[in-house]
């Protein structure tokens, strides 16, 4: 017999069976990890179609997503009238060490539950620093063996986030595959859904859809997490970027980003996936919020998508009907060159308002302080705020700056100029105002703030 691996005392606790899982995976895996995310450009793939959607979740409308670590939530959910709840351990999570423990131990009743269950687990350039396996564990691997071992015959469905390059989907496909054998399944029993959130993700997403096309059965949207990206990728190039409030799905280039998600399922046979829901309805007159939700599904189901993502029990009405009653023409099709194109036309640069400059900082450091608390999310003037909205507040903050943005009035957006503001709003000690700082001043744009954060703890006394 193998003896067993030890465990340290202050470890994170896994159940055996994922504990042994995680390692497996750990040792197969590691050295290709860490040569991720590979920058190779995809081959156009060969005709192929997606795998069918999962029978329990055929006819679905409106999934409901949940912090994998809020007890209270998740016991919420399962007894909601979801279609489907989705186990969040990505961007509504705060991977604080208590929150993985909570988080890990809440699977083990969660999957008890008849509901159809998916789970969303961390990206691939996460560190989970609480577990040991020949080095940090690896955050998707050790999140992968927990949800896979909960509840191993008959296992969730994934959302596979943040992909970019074929590297990645490659790893992905290996990892799952390792995890079937290891738990005795049949090859593509965990199904997938890919989430096409980076500007690269858009680029290559049939190729990512053919790398995983066994056990993938579509392609979901995540509207600011593109963004994101998209900011990070065109850099200073073309002058301030607009901010968020001007970056609906109205805008050409944002409807580039989500006729391109849907063409690819289209021609794939796949399903398309729209993005969350996330305003929260004022308690004492909600409609408002409930029709905008409603008309921007609407939006979504006359483009081709045929399911999204409510943040809030609340929302799942206003979600559902959006959905209901449209039969989406299919997409004409276009040019990968046009698409880029559309993709890359932002609306030009124009003077930046000062309070757009502080509201954006405010969002910044609101979600940062409520992460560093061990809160994923943040309800901020009607809107619910997490990791994606604060990556592309630091992000554009980072390139406003460094592109030197014209404010209003004539004045430029210099380093001393954004500390100025960001002191108006939190002290230099504040270790949110530090991450803010360390994001926004530094001359490259750093990939995730969250790595971020774990690296410049390890630098600071």
């Amino acid at each position: 017999m193998t003896p067993p691996i030890p465990i340290p005392a202050d470890s994170i606790r896994l159940s055996p069976l994922a504990h042994q899982l995680a390692a497996r995976l750990h040792t197969a895996l590691r050295a290709r990890w860490e040569q991720l995310p590979g920058k190779t450009s995809p081959p156009s793939p060969p005709e192929y179609e997606a795998a069918p959607v999962p029978a329990d979740l055929k006819g679905r409308r409106a999934e409901l997503i949940v912090e994998a670590s809020d007890v209270a939530a998740l016991r919420q959910a399962l007894t909601s009238d979801a279609d489907a709840v989705v186990i969040d351990f990505d961007d509504t999570f705060a991977p604080t060490r208590a929150n993985v423990q909570a988080a890990y131990d809440a699977l083990t009743w969660a999957t008890q539950t008849e509901k159809p269950l998916l789970a969303r687990p961390r990206a691939l350039y996460a560190v989970e620093e609480g577990l040991e396996f020949g080095g940090p564990g690896i955050a998707s691997l050790c999140d992968l063996a927990a949800i896979l071992a909960a509840r191993p015959r008959r296992p969730l469905h994934l959302y596979i986030p943040k992909l970019e390059t074929m590297n990645e989907a490659s790893f992905w496909e290996d990892a799952l595959a390792l995890a079937e054998a290891e738990l005795g399944l049949t090859p593509n029993s965990v199904r997938v859904c890919l989430q096409i959130e980076t500007f690269l993700g858009v680029l290559h997403a049939d190729a990512l859809l053919y790398t995983l096309r066994g056990r993938a059965y579509g392609l979901n949207a995540g509207r600011w997490d593109y963004v994101f990206s998209l900011v990070k990728s065109v850099g200073t190039s073309s002058g301030a970027v607009p901010p968020r409030a001007e970056l609906s799905m109205e805008v050409d280039a944002m409807r580039a980003y989500a006729e391109a998600l849907v063409r690819v399922c289209q021609r794939r046979d796949a399903e398309a996936i729209g993005g969350s829901a996330a305003v929260a309805p004022d308690p004492a007159d909600p409609q408002p919020a409930l029709q905008t939700v409603q008309a921007d599904k609407r939006r979504e189901a006359l483009q081709g998508f045929t399911a999204a993502w409510a943040g809030l029990p609340e929302l799942l009405g206003a979600v559902r009907a959006g959905f209901e009653g449209v039969t989406a023409a299919p997409l004409p099709p276009e040019s990968p060159q046009r698409t880029l194109e559309r993709l890359l036309a932002l609306p030009q640069p124009r003077p930046l308002p000062l309070g757009t400059v502080q509201d954006t900082i405010g969002l910044a450091l609101a979600v940062f302080g409520a992460w560093y608390a061990g809160r994923g999310v943040v309800v901020r003037g009607g809107r619910i705020e997490d990791t994606a909205t604060a990556e592309l507040a630091r992000a554009q903050l980072w390139q406003w700056v460094r592109s030197a943005a014209v404010l209003e009035g004539g004045e430029r957006l210099t380093p001393e100029r954004y500390q100025q503001e960001r002191r108006a709003q939190a002290h230099d000690s504040m270790p949110e105002a530090r991450l803010l700082d360390h994001l926004v001043l530094n001359e490259h744009c750093a990939r995730y703030f969250p790595r971020a954060a774990q690296q410049l703890q390890e630098t600071q006394p």
